[in-house]
């Protein structure tokens, strides 16, 4: 495993993280299908076991399911473990909806803590925040106050686009941007890579597998079950997702899958301290931590991967 730097909070951590979302499962919803607890917890052995440090969480993913299960597999490791997760999602009070205030962090940051088992967090993320919270950049005073009590280490905001991203860093000072960013989701590289490097925030990718069409398993007629949120996805999404993948096939070789391929990619930019795919399974574990080892693609493999959507664009038109 190699390591990186997380930004200007000067963490170690492992280039390819574990991305919790799905071991959170799915009896709440937007998630990615059932999932076994027994098998998350070896999971995560497994991936600590190959040199993953790096674990990023939220408190929304199964209701605190998922930070539940990192707490009781990390406890007895926790010297050697960055804990990220994330707060804004209340599923406390009544119907989930958005919650920034300062009570409500305060109140859901010793929650994560109990589920965690552990008495600070190292990286404390604002889950997804509105654009005009960031906007305004007041609720960055909230995060100084918890880190000066000791119970987070650095603190960043996790958003759903690139424009997001630069204005948090323009409004604020997050130590971390969290970011989807993929082979089919390239926007990231356009401006907000260059502008985290210049302000030294280190940037966690979500998504790097745009939400397992990577692996391609999933052609457009897959029907996905109850709790799924690709299930949600609008009308003639999958599709458009799923014959993006089949046109990144081309990088799945004897040697490498598609997702490991699509996980290089996004380890290929500078930028990028860390990607956490997600990982359910052993199997899954062992597949992603491997990329780690890989040599990055050729240049021409990134060249056909940047010109992967406009070529798609032109076809449609």
């Amino acid at each position: 495993m190699r390591y990186r730097r997380l930004g200007r909070t000067n963490l170690q951590v492992s280039e390819v993280g574990f991305g919790a979302w799905a071991i959170g499962g799915n009896k709440h919803g937007h998630s990615y299908g059932p999932t076994d607890n027994a098998e998350s917890l070896r999971t995560i052995a497994q991936a600590l076991d190959l040199g993953c440090n790096f674990f990023d969480t939220a408190d929304l993913y199964g209701h605190g399911l998922s930070e539940k299960l990192l707490g009781q597999a990390l406890e007895k490791r926790r010297q050697e473990c960055v804990i990220a997760t994330k707060v804004g999602g209340d599923f406390y009070h009544g119907p989930f909806h958005q919650n920034f205030d300062a009570d409500y962090l305060r109140f859901a940051l010793d929650k994560s803590l109990e589920r965690l088992r552990t008495d600070y967090i190292d990286v404390y993320q604002l889950h997804n925040p509105p654009l005009m919270m960031l906007e305004r950049g007041a609720h960055y005073a909230i995060m100084e106050e918890l880190k000066q009590t000791g119970k987070i280490r650095h603190y960043g905001v996790s958003v759903h686009d690139a424009y997001e991203g630069i204005m948090a860093i323009e409004t604020g000072k997050p130590d971390v941007i969290q970011v989807a960013y993929s082979l089919l989701r390239q926007d990231p590289r356009e401006e907000l890579f260059a502008i985290a490097q210049e302000h030294d925030v280190g940037l966690i990718i979500r998504e790097p597998l745009a939400n397992g069409m990577l692996t391609g398993k999933y052609p457009d007629t897959t029907t996905f079950g109850a709790g799924d949120m690709r299930r949600d996805w609008p009308e003639g999404f999958l599709t458009l997702q799923a014959k993006l993948a089949e046109k990144a096939r081309f990088l799945a070789t004897p040697e490498r899958t598609l997702a490991q391929a699509a996980l290089r990619f996004v380890l290929d930019a500078a930028a990028v301290s860390v990607v956490i795919p997600g990982m359910k399974t052993v199997a899954q574990a062992l597949e992603n931590v491997a990329v780690s080892e890989f040599p990055g693609l050729t240049d021409e493999e990134h060249a056909a991967i940047h010109s992967l959507l406009d070529d798609l664009m032109e076809e449609e038109l």
